[in-house]
C-alpha cells in the first residue's frame, strides 16, 4: 500500500493518475458535496471514492483511508484540499501527513503538468518516495505532521521546477 500525493488542477486528475498506476489504482476521498446528488453518489462510489467533509477534521474519512491502507490498497489524496486555480500550488493541509504518519505508508508524490503535451496527453512527474518512518526517526513526534507536510511540499516544488525547466528547454529548442 502507498499514498499518492498529487497537485489538483482538474476534475479528471484521479482518472489520469489511475491510468498511470494501472497495477494498483488508488482509492480517493472527494468533497462530500459530490455525493449529495443520487447520480453522483452512485457514480463516485462505483469508482471507490468516499466523501470527506473539508470544513472539519473528518475522522470518519481518515479512518476509511487508514483502513484502505491496512487492507493493502493504494490511497490517493490532493493535499491542497481543492483544485488550484493557478499553475502554482496552494499550501498543503496536514491530513495527508497525519494519515501517512499513522499508517506508515510511503508517499508517492506526483506532479500533474497543467499544460498538455502536443499529443494532448497529460504529463506526470513522479518524485522520490517519501518514507514517514525515516522522517519520524529524525524528528520530534510533536512536529512529525509538519515535517512530513514540508517534505511533501518540497518534493512537489522540485517536480514543478523540473517540469518548468523541461518546458522552457523545449520552447528554446523549438525557437532555435
Amino acid at each position: 500500500p502507498y499514498i499518492v500525493c498529487a497537485n489538483h488542477i482538474s476534475a479528471v486528475d484521479p482518472i489520469i493518475i489511475c491510468a498511470a498506476t494501472r497495477r494498483q489504482q488508488p482509492r480517493y476521498m472527494a468533497k462530500k458535496e459530490l455525493f449529495d446528488n443520487p447520480v453522483g453518489r452512485v457514480f463516485f462510489k462505483s469508482l471507490f471514492v468516499f466523501p470527506v467533509n473539508r470544513k472539519t477534521a473528518d475522522m470518519k474519512s481518515i479512518r476509511q483511508s487508514l483502513k484502505l491502507l491496512r487492507d493493502g490498497k493504494a490511497f490517493g489524496i490532493f493535499p491542497e484540499g481543492r483544485r488550484s486555480a493557478t499553475d502554482g500550488m496552494d499550501e498543503f493541509e496536514k491530513g495527508t501527513a497525519f494519515i501517512a504518519a499513522k499508517s506508515g505508508a510511503p508517499i508517492v508524490p506526483i506532479y500533474i503538468n497543467p499544460k498538455k503535451s502536443r499529443s494532448g496527453r497529460s504529463l506526470l512527474y513522479v518524485g522520490d518516495v517519501i518514507l514517514p518512518g525515516e522522517i519520524a526517526e529524525h524528528c520530534d513526534r510533536r512536529m512529525l505532521n509538519d515535517a512530513i507536510t514540508n517534505r511533501m511540499q518540497n518534493e512537489m516544488e522540485k517536480l514543478s521546477l523540473l517540469m518548468r525547466s523541461e518546458t522552457e528547454g523545449k520552447k528554446r529548442t523549438a525557437r532555435d
